[in-house]
């Protein structure tokens, strides 16, 4: 990687960031997905298409209880993480869910991630935290457990590029 990843900030997202949040969302499934999700999937997913659905969840803005960040160098946006109020149907109240968390693949093992994390823990404060991660996607396992997560039995099959691949929810707190 020809930019050093040692000027990385932690904001939370602006509506002119949906395009830079869907080139990373875009990159991230291709690499950290391969060999999980079905390769034609991979291939069909579409930056601009992506863009537009970022633009419209980043227009509701934290109304919703949908808070997006960013980590980025002064050039451009490097990962992001989504969380807000749990969707699980046996969420207690005021318990929240990390909804997505990407990064650019060149920016993994740098510590961005566990900045964006810290970032979360910190909002969330002593609130529940879930997420659902797939059952195949180790690597994504073994950060979420050492930022405290533990699965907590719960798994449910998603329907991802026409295969049924299975979630695992982890939690915290």
């Amino acid at each position: 990687m020809a930019e050093q990843l040692d000027d990385v900030t932690v904001r939370p997202a602006s509506l002119d960031d949906a395009g830079e949040i869907a080139r990373v969302h875009v990159q991230s499934w291709r690499e950290a997905y391969d060999g999980i999700v079905p390769a034609e999937h991979l291939a069909s997913l579409d930056e601009v298409e992506r863009a537009r659905e970022w633009s419209g969840h980043l227009a509701a803005g934290p109304a919703d209880g949908v808070v997006t960040w960013v980590a980025g160098t002064p050039r451009r946006v490097i990962g992001f993480v989504t969380y807000g109020p749990s969707r699980d149907e046996d969420a207690g109240r005021g318990d929240r869910e990390v909804y997505s968390m990407y990064l650019e693949p060149d920016a993994w093992g740098h510590g961005v991630a566990r900045d964006l994390m810290r970032t979360v823990l910190s909002e969330v404060g002593a609130h529940p935290l879930t997420l659902w991660v797939l059952a195949d996607n180790e690597r994504a396992r073994h950060f979420y457990r050492r930022h405290g997560f533990q699965p907590d039995g719960v798994e449910r099959y998603d329907e991802v590029g026409g295969s049924e691949l299975l979630e695992v929810r982890y939690r915290r707190g």
